[in-house]
């Protein structure tokens, strides 16, 4: 059974992005070493996004006039976009709509997936309605040297500590990834 994950970066006081929803800030820190990407990515069946990170990625990267820049970012693994709009697809891609709650869908994402994870790209409330299914096994934080003053928060739900259990602290360049297992 594939594992879900929720991987992302976020300043030292708990936002995704900015009031404006841009990542500006996280560009301006020092990336970490090369590969760390590719690596998590390898593992990596399916990913999952909501629309406001879908068209986030869209917009940024120009993905429906350079389509070929997509495998770049997510190589040929299917992305599930849970919205309730219709939303243009890059040509090429493999981008398929939901709508709905997890766990309405969750059997499609694990068909998918195959034997890999299932990347919880973003956003935080995506990630916190995995966690009310049940359905959420592991949150990697890359966080930023960073402080930001409002805007979209990591994690919109309320998680006590008996919830999470810490595996793993390590520094990656500027960042400091933390990452922690769900309990069931």
């Amino acid at each position: 059974m594939p594992r879900v994950i929720y991987n992302t970066a976020t300043s030292f006081n708990g936002f995704i992005a900015d009031e404006s929803n841009s990542l500006d800030w996280l560009f301006a820190a020092e990336a970490p070493e090369p590969g760390v990407h590719e690596r998590f990515l390898s593992g990596i069946g399916v990913l999952v996004q909501g629309s406001t990170t879908y068209e986030w990625v869209l917009r940024e990267e120009n993905l429906l006039e350079a389509p070929e820049k997509w495998p770049t970012y997510f190589g040929p693994r299917p992305t599930f976009v849970f919205t309730s709009r219709a939303l243009p697809v890059p040509e090429g891609a493999d981008v398929r709509f939901v709508t709905g709650a997890v766990d309405t869908v969750f059997e499609r994402l694990t068909e998918a997936a195959g034997d890999r994870d299932i990347w919880i790209v973003g956003g935080g409330d995506l990630a916190g309605q995995f966690l009310d299914s049940g359905h959420l096994d592991e949150i990697q934080i890359s966080v930023a040297p960073a402080a930001l003053t409002g805007g979209a928060p990591l994690f919109p739900r309320r998680v006590n500590p008996d919830a999470l259990v810490l595996r793993e602290a390590t520094q990656q360049g500027q960042f400091a990834q933390l990452i922690y297992e769900v309990r069931r």
